[in-house]
């Protein structure tokens, strides 16, 4: 079993910057794949950043240039450095973990899923105009 514990969100301004953090603990071995996610109440969760085992990341649009991903994987840690924070990024924010690979259909994909199997309780992100 996998358990997953967020840290770092809170309350700032725009343009500010907040560092969250996501330790995993338990059975590490279906943790290859690590992502972080965001929802609004009323609205679908979204994407914000992946990184896998071998240090391969994808960043959502919306925050490229302004979040960086990282992880410790000695700590298994993984970290969402967030600056240029504005009010639309204001969500309550999810660490996720997936295993390598899923099937679509018949055919087997060697990477990280669509869909994330375990997850974090989640910490808010505020950030006022």
């Amino acid at each position: 079993q996998v358990q997953l514990v967020e840290s770092g969100g809170g309350s700032v301004q725009s343009g500010g910057s907040l560092r969250l953090a996501c330790v995993i603990s338990g059975d590490t071995v279906g943790t290859y794949c690590k992502g972080w996610f965001r929802q609004v109440p009323g609205k679908e969760r979204e994407g914000v950043a992946t990184i896998d085992r071998d240090g391969d990341i994808t960043y959502a649009d919306s925050v490229k240039g302004r979040f960086t991903v990282s992880q410790d994987v000695a700590k298994n840690t993984v970290f969402l450095q967030m600056n240029s924070l504005q009010p639309e990024d204001t969500a309550m924010y999810y660490c996720a973990t997936a295993p390598l690979g899923y099937y679509s259909g018949a055919y087997y994909h060697r990477s990280c899923p669509p869909q994330y199997t375990t997850w974090g309780r989640g910490t808010q992100v505020t950030v006022s105009s």
